[in-house]
């Protein structure tokens, strides 16, 4: 079901123009083929025939099915970060020559953009490109000849709209400043993708009843774009969260293990390993739920009767399942929120999984927590700063009231999902510089040390640190409305608000010995080999303007040491990119990485 929209700014919501086609508040979809250089006939999904038949049949030879799948698909995703987040999704803005930024209102969808095996966001045209192929000749899992249309695929889809969506929140995870930030994109948007096919009842009753309930078993709710991985002959799947296959063909069971994380180094492979550990969180939170359901229908012995399982059966077993997933998906998305603005961690985010959970249910009823705490832990992904891993120990940094208020009196932000978004972006915007100005006071000096923002006052600061008038400057990076229902039903409004530093990095330590002793001379962190950033992310109470929780970067931007790790990894990694999306670090790579690690 996609969520309905209405917009008196928007001639015909939902209608198609000569080129687009539909399009609405969100999304427009351009259906241009380069190949044939043809524009196919946009589908207007507010025309009554259309409207009648709850859309267009599905088609794999109708260009205007493919442009309403795409349409339909990307939707649904959206509105699931909305739910989560408790505010209404913006689109990373559009960087101009003078460097300021401008608002992008709606992301645009090319269903037949590529004729090849691949599909990707594309941060500069704002927008995701779907690729078509045909079925080498030697194919046994798919008829060789055939014609395989990405755009037609709701886990391709609901990956890379979530990745822009992922954009729009953190554009600095978007660059590989250690081996997990890329991890956390691929692995985060796989997540997004599995856990919406517990959405679809028919596929979810219909795999219960083949597993018998037991979803350890390989099935199709785990896999991702089976059709896309047995035509480019990558197995039964292109990944899967229960398994692998391995050099020699053969599916692999995955078994907690911390070996996985420490022998995968490319960011598919680790974010595949994140997958797996959320999934078998999951898991655990199923088998609880259930056991009292297949207690009772094996009469207390553990072991159900032969034969298809009872079909009131098969549906409480789903019905739990579907939950059980939504209730996950939830944890995954609000997480979000909780996480540092740059340098981003896998052991960052399971902490920021625990404190958002925590912050919205304070009773751990179901043992959520616990279950993503154990299971991460399995498969070694840990806090590099936490020594003991417990659920208390996983929360974030509480906020100390003494420290005072971190934004000003009568800042307030749209808590309204049906406000116009170009409203709450100026907002946000507006937001931003108030609370830089209002931090930026000498009195906010202690709160910001407190956060890990160098303000000069405690210690020297390198001439590689952007500085202004003799001081370190610093960025708010953005300030989000978060509206939110916790477990008793209570609004829980919140401002998130982002705070970053930068500094120059050299590849040459005698460079950079040189630079930091020189003084400052206007851009200094724009002068290096590469960009060095720490910061940290605010979540403050609106009524109190009293931070709650603190999630900071390790160390701040004076840090030689966490410097010349980020040196390390770069000279070590020539094949990485600093930026996933625009830029090489090493010469002679593609300008487009995630297009490059997603095609065939």
């Amino acid at each position: 079901m996609v969520p309905w929209e209405s917009n008196p700014e928007i001639e015909g919501v939902l209608s198609s123009t000569q080129m687009l086609g539909p399009v609405g508040n969100y999304l427009e979809v351009v259906d241009y083929d380069p190949a044939s250089g043809c524009y196919y006939a946009p589908v207007d999904l507010n025309e009554t025939f259309v409207l009648a038949q709850d859309g267009l049949n599905p088609s794999e030879l109708n260009p205007q099915f493919h442009q309403q799948m795409v349409y339909a698909v990307a939707m649904t995703t959206i509105d699931k970060f909305e739910r989560a987040l408790g505010r209404s999704a913006l689109w990373a803005p559009r960087r101009l020559p003078d460097k300021s930024y401008e608002y992008v209102p709606r992301l645009r969808l090319y269903p037949h953009a590529l004729r090849e095996a691949n599909a990707y966001y594309n941060p500069d045209k704002k927008a995701v490109l779907f690729g078509y192929f045909q079925v080498p000749p030697d194919s046994t899992a798919v008829a060789p000849g055939t014609t395989v249309f990405t755009c037609l695929s709701h886990d391709v889809i609901a990956h890379e709209v979530t990745h822009a969506l992922l954009d729009g929140l953190h554009r600095r995870f978007a660059e590989s400043t250690n081996i997990d930030v890329l991890g956390l994109h691929e692995g985060f948007a796989d997540i997004v993708a599995i856990f919406q096919h517990f959405s679809n009842p028919d596929v979810l009753k219909d795999q219960i009843g083949r597993t018998r309930g037991d979803l350890d078993k390989q099935n199709m709710l785990g896999q991702l774009a089976q059709q896309f991985g047995r035509a480019t002959r990558r197995g039964e799947a292109l990944r899967d969260a229960l398994g692998y296959v391995d050099d020699e063909g053969n599916w692999q069971r995955y078994r907690p293990n911390p070996t996985y994380l420490r022998d995968a180094t490319e960011a598919h492979e680790r974010g595949a390993i994140l997958v797996a550990a959320v999934f078998d969180a999951f898991l655990k939170m199923y088998k609880s739920r259930v056991v009292d359901l297949l207690r009772i229908a094996s009469q207390g012995t553990g072991q159900l009767p032969a034969g298809e399982l009872n079909i009131d059966l098969v549906n409480r077993l789903a019905d739990e399942a579907a939950k059980t997933s939504e209730h996950v998906l939830q944890m995954c998305i609000r997480a979000l929120d909780y996480c540092p603005p740059v340098n981003v961690t896998f052991g960052d985010y399971l902490q920021a999984i625990i404190t958002a959970d925590a912050d919205l249910y304070p009773v751990d009823e179901h043992h959520y927590r616990t279950a993503m705490m154990q299971s991460f832990s399995l498969f070694g992904i840990r806090p590099r700063a936490v020594r003991n891993v417990s659920l208390e120990g996983l929360l974030l940094q509480a906020g100390d009231a003494s420290l005072g208020e971190a934004v000003p009196p009568g800042m307030e932000a749209d808590l309204d999902n049906e406000i116009d978004r170009k409203a709450a972006y100026d907002r946000m915007e507006e937001n931003a510089r108030k609370a830089h100005e209002w931090l930026a006071r000498p009195e906010r000096a202690g709160l910001l040390e407190a956060m890990g923002i160098v303000t000069g006052t405690k210690e020297k600061v390198p001439g590689t640190v952007n500085q202004k008038k003799g001081r370190p400057v610093f960025e708010v990076h953005s300030v989000r409305a978060a509206l939110r229902r916790g477990s008793k039903t209570n609004l829980v409004p919140d401002l998130v608000i982002e705070i970053t530093q930068r500094r120059a990095g050299y590849f040459d330590k005698k460079d950079q010995t040189a630079a930091d002793e020189a003084k400052p001379t206007g851009d200094a962190a724009g002068k290096g080999d590469f960009t060095f950033r720490r910061g940290c992310t605010l979540v403050v109470n609106q009524q109190t303007r009293n931070f709650r929780w603190v999630a900071r970067t390790d160390k701040n931007i004076c840090d030689n040491g966490e410097l010349d790790a980020l040196r390390q990894f770069l000279l070590s990694n020539p094949v990485s990119v600093q930026n996933a999306f625009q830029g090489p670090v090493a010469p002679g790579r593609v300008s487009n990485p995630f297009a490059a690690v997603h095609r065939d």
